[in-house]
């Protein structure tokens, strides 16, 4: 398979690519023992103590906004998304002065994608409604399992009613799009068990499932103390057949774990991930991917970010300090080339090299069931088709992508062995 007409492409258009803003709130009640994202219990004695270090936490993400203003270069930000950690935990007035200071730094675009997560467990802390007029118009509930059992093993703090109650009075309170988080191949969890769930969050009032595996992952309780998983034939039965229930009741599956309903659309947010669109991050932790037109930064601006904007790079990746405290503690004197900042660090500042672009773009992109073209490809990383035609033509001919000058796209088989795909870009 060879593409026509493809050429070197020298630089990245800076504005036709969407720009979105990640936020994390990296505290929750309680650590689940499965979880290896960066969220901090909250202090025992009690939540009134946070008072406090919610002012200064809203304080230190609006400088840290602020310090990020220039990467927008023109642009208006498409999609919001707020993760923890459990933002339900963070005040209605916080969220107000917060989203009052990010209008005064960024453009938003008329039609929006604000998310939050939240959890059944904190969501009596504000009215749904308050959540609308500030802004937020998309809910992901993180529901996990509707089986008390399940729930109590996951370490979660609500219960199968705290979490029907919860959607159900989302949507009442006027929230059009409300994912519900599940999880499948729960320890001792059985078909019956798994197909339930999808089906109760569809009857309470999803309008969009992600439903994924539960997998082990390092650092957490669960690896160090290992539940008994179903085996992989139950694993298999349960993809298998809680597909086709997601199928039959209306949802399309656009990604490896997410299912829009009828009623709703994709994720904008996420689906500006997997495209390799560019993200401001601010919060704990938070990670942010953008791509820049060097001569348009002034060299004020950019001293800073980093000395690496003196490279002739397109595209970088930063992160910002991932303890709270650390985070908090961001009113320093000086910063890199001497310059006075008082704003959260930038830790991990840095150009992302041509070899790494390919890998971390097919990351993304071929998570998407539909894939996408080329055009893209080559708009969003300043490369050719040429430069991984081998690795394309090898794919084709294994079957595992579709033979297509227009589109990259995984086939049937490919989705099944993904990461033999992504290792051949690596």
């Amino acid at each position: 398979m060879k593409k026509t007409n493809s050429a070197k492409n020298n630089s990245i258009e800076v504005r036709t690519i969407p720009l979105a803003l990640y936020i994390h709130i990296p505290w929750c009640v309680k650590k689940c023992p499965y979880c290896d994202f960066n969220s901090h219990e909250l202090p025992v004695d009690s939540p009134l103590s946070m008072s406090e270090t919610y002012d200064d936490y809203v304080d230190a993400l609006l400088a840290d906004a602020l310090l990020q203003q220039p990467l927008t270069q023109g642009r208006k930000l498409s999609s919001i998304f707020i993760g923890g950690g459990t933002p339900s935990l963070l005040p209605i007035p916080q969220y107000q002065r917060l989203f009052k200071g990010l209008r005064h730094y960024f453009d938003f675009a008329d039609d929006i994608e604000i998310t939050m997560e939240a959890n059944p467990g904190t969501l009596e802390h504000a009215p749904f409604a308050e959540y609308l007029q500030v802004g937020i118009n998309r809910l992901s509930i993180g529901v996990q399992s509707f089986n008390a059992e399940k729930l109590n093993t996951l370490g979660r703090i609500h219960d199968p009613q705290q979490a029907i109650t919860a959607i159900k009075a989302a949507r009442e309170a006027g929230f059009r799009r409300v994912n519900v988080d599940l999880m499948h191949g729960l320890p001792q969890q059985g078909l019956v068990e798994a197909l339930h769930d999808i089906q109760l969050a569809h009857d309470t009032g999803a309008t969009h499932i992600s439903w994924y595996q539960l997998t082990i992952e390092p650092n957490t309780v669960f690896y160090r103390d290992q539940p008994v998983l179903p085996d992989e034939d139950n694993l298999a039965d349960i993809e298998e057949a809680g597909t086709a229930l997601l199928q039959s009741l209306g949802y399309s599956n656009y990604e490896v774990s997410a299912w829009a309903g009828r009623l709703d659309t994709p994720c904008r947010h996420n689906l500006n991930y997997w495209q390799f669109g560019d993200y401001l991050a601010i919060g704990a932790g938070a990670h942010g991917k953008v791509s820049i037109e060097s001569d348009k930064i002034d060299k004020k601006e950019a001293a800073l970010f980093s000395e690496a904007l003196s490279i002739e790079a397109d595209i970088y990746r930063f992160s910002k300090s991932r303890l709270p405290k650390d985070y908090l503690n961001y009113k320093q004197p000086k910063y890199q080339s001497s310059q006075p900042l008082n704003a959260p660090k930038m830790v991990g500042w840095q150009p992302i090299a041509d070899d790494e672009l390919v890998s971390e773009f097919m990351l993304n992109a071929l998570r998407l069931h539909e894939g996408v073209t080329w055009q893209l490809f080559e708009a969003r990383t300043g490369m050719s088709y040429e430069d991984v035609a081998d690795s394309v033509e090898s794919l084709v001919a294994k079957g595992l992508l579709t033979e297509s000058t227009e589109q990259l796209q995984t086939t049937a088989l490919g989705r099944r062995y993904l990461n033999h795909i992504l290792r051949a870009f690596l």
